[in-house]
């Protein structure tokens, strides 16, 4: 009788960076997350890395992503993409970076508000017609 140990493992020991980020769905590719790591805006417990770099659980991320920045803590692997809600399970973030992020977020909109409240429109038919009225008399 051959017996065959066949463990089904969900936890993996290491990931590659950008296989993580892309898991974790910080970014929509792959290729996005490398290019994000290349370029600097991912930092692995505080240092530049390369998107190669094989990560483990409680390893320290700082994620810069257009005007918003993350600082997490990895609770948790995984090889495949899933749910939002459970992408949200991989990651512990800081009070201090979800208050940060909920102030720009704030901002932004503010910003935004005063942008299209202030932004010029171009006279539509009736409006032009008033303005040429008023430019002869």
């Amino acid at each position: 009788m051959n017996k065959h140990k066949t463990t089904h493992s969900t936890e993996i020991a290491a990931i590659r960076l950008d296989k993580w980020l892309w898991v974790a769905r910080f970014y929509k590719t792959r290729k996005l997350a490398a290019e994000a790591v290349s370029g600097g805006k991912v930092h692995l417990n505080e240092q530049r890395t390369k998107p190669g770099k094989e990560i483990k659980i409680g390893a320290h991320l700082f994620i810069t992503k257009d005007l918003y920045q993350w600082n997490i803590t990895i609770v948790s692997l995984a090889k495949h993409r899933k749910p939002s809600k459970e992408a949200l399970l991989l990651y512990e973030e800081s009070q201090e970076s979800i208050d940060k992020r909920q102030k720009q977020i704030a901002l932004n909109r503010e910003k935004k508000a005063l942008q299209d409240h202030h932004k010029e429109h171009r006279p539509n038919k009736k409006e032009r017609r008033q303005i040429h009225r008023f430019v002869r008399q």
